[in-house]
């Protein structure tokens, strides 16, 4: 029923470290909800239910937590649900985690001939015999990538971590996307294994669409927690290309560069937890004191939340891959792994996935730049822009510590590497990997070495060192000087400083938003109040921008258009009159004679299109009538 092996373990260490600072966190958060027991009835049954997923043995147990995560997330949701938007939000989310459930249920269901109680290597022996393996991995990759938020079925994110209370969405984003990591770790590696070159190459491009798609909504948000939805997507986009390198290697027999790009993956996984899950509480506690997630009405919250401004601060560095941060490692290892494959001569769709993943990987690292130069920059600096921000405090000192624990946490990541690396790696050999610490760190844990021929070096510590020597010598300089300061006010060009002349989020983004309006197709609204006989000057304006994601336009809403057709028509034919349905079947049986014909070639082109004329004015006549 259970297990509890090396990758197991990982991801149980990974759930506990992301829930520890979540529960001092949500224990100071909690005096604002007012479902309170509602709230803690499925607060802990969803972190005993990631519990469950990671340690199961068996089909069945997998996907009854599974389904109890799903369901006591989905309630979650639905904590606060006095706005029609987060009922929205909790049913959307609703139907997009089932839709993943069916293709995980199908997937089970073939692996296991019906009996959901054997072990997943007996579901290998199964998996093996079967003649269509690429079904088997379609099926588990939109199972699991619909949870984790990967592009197209990533839509939901947006919505539903918005809308949630945010010590829920920093479980949510922090650690329940992570357990569909565990999952593809776990069937790929136990029962899909050895994989042809296709499948890794399918994940690197999803990847690196993701990460580029979430990465560039983002850019374009002003709700602060959907921007941190978006930058989520964008982070399980850069998971998967290290996923994706690594199956490509270790098809290809390059079982070292294979490792290697694994443990990056894992080593990202860790990292995305413990930052996005300290941006969200940072912006939980924004949002608790402003009563507001909109950028544009923040502003100069550094003065009066301090400790929500450095923690905030530290996590933004990392996501932003900034040296000599934890997110800067992971993802210098993820670009080695693109760089190694610079020899790879094979597949044409594998020579242009791979400069496209490492042009995706780069701009991505410089767009999460600017994403959050716009987040911390417009919340925390400048002037106040709005009452709240201006009498905001600091947060409780519970919500205080599970952000201060959470920022413990991440620094561990930098300055434990090594460790963690160690970690990783035997997780890799217990899964039948070769051990590349060695290589790694074969000088010590001082250096981390690439693998690749041309790799790089880079030193954590030593950079490390040198960031608090320089910051620590200028500080020295400073009070040794004896710099005099002068406060005064902002120069603004002559005019009078004010929160209206300040940089905006909407105006920041606007280069990138112009430049990538193909993709953005923002609906753009401007109002302004001129003065009495001039065009130019006005007393007043606002200039408002909605952008609805490309994929939800063109994919969803386009479903949910031939839903409706289709619903309408099934309703029209449960309706019928009695004596329509002789008609309906006459024209059945007309139908299936023309078909006949055509495939016999016993008919010419002119007579099928009388014919199917015919057919369809009976067809409208006797079985459609008039529209009602």
């Amino acid at each position: 029923m259970f297990q509890f092996d090396t990758l197991s373990l990982v991801f149980v260490a990974l759930i506990i470290l992301g829930a520890i600072p979540n529960l001092f966190y949500s224990g100071g958060y909690l005096p604002h909800i007012e479902r309170k027991t509602h709230y803690l009835l499925h607060y802990f049954t969803f972190i005993f239910s990631m519990l469950g997923v990671v340690v199961s043995a068996n089909a069945l147990v997998f996907l009854f937590f599974w389904e109890i995560m799903s369901l006591s997330s989905w309630q979650l949701i639905l904590t606060e649900p006095k706005e029609k938007s987060t009922i929205n939000a909790a049913r959307f989310y609703f139907l997009m985690t089932h839709f993943g459930f069916v293709f995980l249920l199908l997937f089970f269901l073939i692996v296991t001939n019906g009996d959901l109680e054997i072990s997943f290597a007996q579901m290998k022996t199964v998996a093996a015999a079967f003649t269509y393996p690429t079904m088997l991995f379609f099926f588990l990759i939109l199972g699991f990538l619909s949870k984790a938020g990967a592009v197209p079925v990533h839509v939901w994110l947006p919505y539903a971590h918005p809308a949630a209370p945010s010590p829920v969405s920093a479980l949510m984003s922090g650690v329940m996307l992570k357990v569909a990591i565990y999952g593809m770790f776990r069937f790929l590696f136990d029962v899909l294994y050895p994989w042809p070159l296709q499948w890794g190459t399918f994940i690197l491009i999803i990847g690196s669409i993701t990460a580029l798609t979430g990465i560039l909504y983002a850019l374009a948000e002003r709700d602060i927690k959907a921007l941190l939805a978006n930058s989520s997507i964008e982070n399980i986009g850069i998971i998967l290309i290290a996923f994706g390198m690594g199956m490509i290697f270790d098809t290809l027999g390059l079982t070292l560069l294979s490792t290697f790009s694994f443990i990056a993956a894992i080593f990202h996984v860790f990292n995305h937890m413990g930052f996005k899950s300290l941006l969200f509480m940072g912006a939980g506690s924004i949002l608790h004191q402003t009563h507001t997630k909109d950028l544009e009405k923040f502003g100069g919250l550094i003065k009066s939340m301090p400790v929500t401004a450095f923690t905030f601060l530290f996590a933004a560095m990392s996501i932003t891959a900034l040296p000599p941060t934890n997110g800067f490692l992971s993802e210098w290892m993820i670009f080695q792994s693109l760089l190694s494959s610079s020899t790879i001569a094979h597949a044409m769709t594998l020579k242009l996935a791979l400069p496209f993943a490492l042009f995706a990987l780069a701009m991505t690292g410089g767009l999460a730049i600017a994403t959050f130069v716009k987040a911390y920059g417009i919340t925390f600096l400048g002037l106040h822009r709005s009452t709240n921000a201006k009498h905001a405090k600091e947060v409780n000192f519970l919500m205080q510590s599970g952000m201060i624990l959470m920022a413990l946490f991440v620094a561990s990541l930098m300055l434990f590497a090594p460790q963690y690396l160690h970690f990783f790696d035997a997780l890799m050999v217990s899964l039948g990997k070769t051990s590349v610490y060695a290589q790694i760190f074969p000088n010590g844990s001082l250096q981390m070495h690439s693998l690749g021929v041309n790799g790089g070096v880079v030193s954590p510590l030593i950079l490390f060192a040198a960031l608090v020597g320089v910051t620590s010598l200028l500080l020295f300089a400073y009070k040794a000087f004896n710099v005099k300061t002068r406060v005064h006010r902002s120069w603004a060009c002559g005019y009078k400083t004010s929160a209206k002349t300040q940089y905006t989020a909407t105006g920041f983004s606007g280069v990138m938003r112009r430049f990538f309006n193909w993709l953005y197709k923002p609906e753009e609204h401007t109002s302004k109040q001129n003065l009495a006989g001039h065009e130019t000057k006005f007393s007043d304006a606002s200039y408002e921008v909605k952008i609805k994601p490309l994929f939800e336009v063109f994919i969803y809403d386009n479903i949910k258009r031939w839903v409706n057709i289709t619903s309408y028509w099934v309703y029209r034919l449960a309706h019928f009159e009695q004596t329509r349905y002789p008609a309906m079947i006459f024209n059945l049986m007309l139908f299936i004679l023309y078909s006949y014909r055509i495939f016999t070639h016993e008919i010419d082109w002119q007579s099928i299109l009388i014919e199917m004329a015919l057919m369809l004015m009976s067809l409208k006549i006797l079985v459609i009538g008039e529209k009602r």
